[in-house]
């Protein structure tokens, strides 16, 4: 048996307060394997982010730990990606210049100039950026800016992409037009991806699994589901899937029955679908 690329074994991370210790996850297990596209879900408070934190290297766990390739995790590195829901551009630089300072840090004297500059245009055109390399910040749009975020993060070489609600801050279009160029992208580069999202039809869309957390505190993994849809993935095609439908109710399941926070259902969002459903 190969054995998992990722692993996670009885991690459990409590935070000092002034009330006394939080313990905000509780024996975590899971077996992450090369190039899975993985989706964190569930209600706020559940211990994604931290999960992820853990896996970036930004948080040590109290009890058990994270495995990559059999090493132990226990500091960032550039083999861990980081993607947040705010860019995280440095405003005064261009898009070159904030790809190249990622490409600095972990390619610095391995690349002739020549190099440098044909690898960071490289990964600016893989998110469709080539147009905007000379852009700062303040000059392109939302999404274009986590567009060169991503790109950032894929110039590093990561063999895991960790991604904290990526989408979460654009409009439907544009987040749908991103989502199309991640599959596209992890099809093409055959990466790990870990990916923290609040959006039902986003998680099924794009993963392999989708691991569902327990409400917090002392959260853990609840359930996990293998989704099993043919790649590349159309999401017009797949609206009327039978398939697809059956895993998206069985999320929804887990986190309005299973799981389920009274305060989140309002009259106002039980009256009106909503066009993607998302956890509070």
């Amino acid at each position: 048996m190969t054995p998992s690329h990722l692993e996670l074994t009885g991690v459990g991370i409590e935070f000092p307060t002034p009330k006394g210790a939080f313990r905000a996850l509780e024996n975590v297990n899971l077996k992450i394997n090369k190039g899975e596209f993985i989706s964190l879900i569930g209600h706020s408070g559940c211990g994604k982010s931290t999960v992820l934190n853990i896996v970036a290297g930004l948080h040590q766990a109290t009890e058990g730990g994270a495995l990559l390739d059999g090493k132990e995790v226990n500091e960032p590195g550039p083999e861990r990606a980081v993607v947040f829901q705010n860019h995280s551009l440095l405003p005064w630089l261009t898009a070159y210049e904030n790809v190249e300072l990622a490409v600095n840090q972990v390619f610095k004297n391995k690349m002739s100039k020549q190099e440098k500059k044909d690898w960071i245009e490289h990964n600016l055109e893989l998110v469709h950026m080539g147009h905007a390399i000379h852009k700062r910040p303040d000059e392109i749009s939302g999404g274009m800016k986590q567009r060169v975020g991503i790109a950032r993060a894929l110039s590093m070489q990561p063999q895991v992409l960790l991604m904290d609600e990526p989408f979460g801050a654009l409009d439907a279009l544009t987040r749908a037009h991103l989502q199309d160029s991640l599959m596209e992208i992890q099809a093409q580069l055959g990466n790990t991806v870990i990916m923290i999202t609040h959006d039902v039809d986003e998680a099924v869309l794009l993963s392999d699994r989708i691991v569902m957390m327990t409400n917090g505190p002392a959260a853990t993994v609840g359930e996990i589901l293998k989704v099993d849809l043919a790649r590349p993935r159309n999401r017009l095609e797949l609206a009327d899937d039978p398939t697809y439908n059956h895993y998206r109710s069985e999320v929804l399941r887990f986190l309005y029955e299973k799981q389920k926070k009274v305060e989140n259902i309002t009259p106002k969002t039980a009256a009106k679908k909503p066009e993607a459903e998302k956890v509070a």
